[in-house]
């Protein structure tokens, strides 16, 4: 069974950085994704990030272009995926969950794995 953890997580001042991680163990597939999303209170889960795991190409949602970084660690034994975020603004806060899947796509309901979910809370 595919389980994803995530971590990394916490209180950063606006403009600041911080980097999530994703441990991912369980694949059976040779052929995935990995996608980062995102939930602010009262709002719905949108799309981050997301990397094809074979070859490494990533997509980003317009909100984080050119502050966010996708990327992964592929081993033969534990796969982990990544996402790097500078200069953050509070609008940048809610939980963070990573997801798996066959294919990149901003809509939640297309991936069928997913993690427990980590805080960030972007404020001063």
């Amino acid at each position: 069974q595919l389980q994803l953890v995530e971590s990394g997580g916490g209180l950063v001042q606006p403009g600041g950085s911080l980097r999530l991680s994703c441990a991912a163990s369980g694949f059976t597939a040779n052929d995935y994704v990995m996608a980062w999303f995102r939930q602010a209170p009262g709002k719905e889960r949108e799309g981050v990030s997301c990397i094809t795991m074979r070859d490494g190409s990533t997509v980003y949602a317009d909100s984080v272009k050119g502050r966010a970084t996708i990327s992964r660690d592929n081993g033969a034994n534990a796969k982990t995926v990544y996402l790097r975020m500078n200069s953050l603004k509070p609008e940048d806060t809610g939980v963070y969950y990573c997801a798996a899947d066959r294919f990149c796509t901003h809509s939640p309901s297309d991936f069928s794995s997913w993690g427990q979910g980590t805080q960030v809370t972007v404020s001063s």
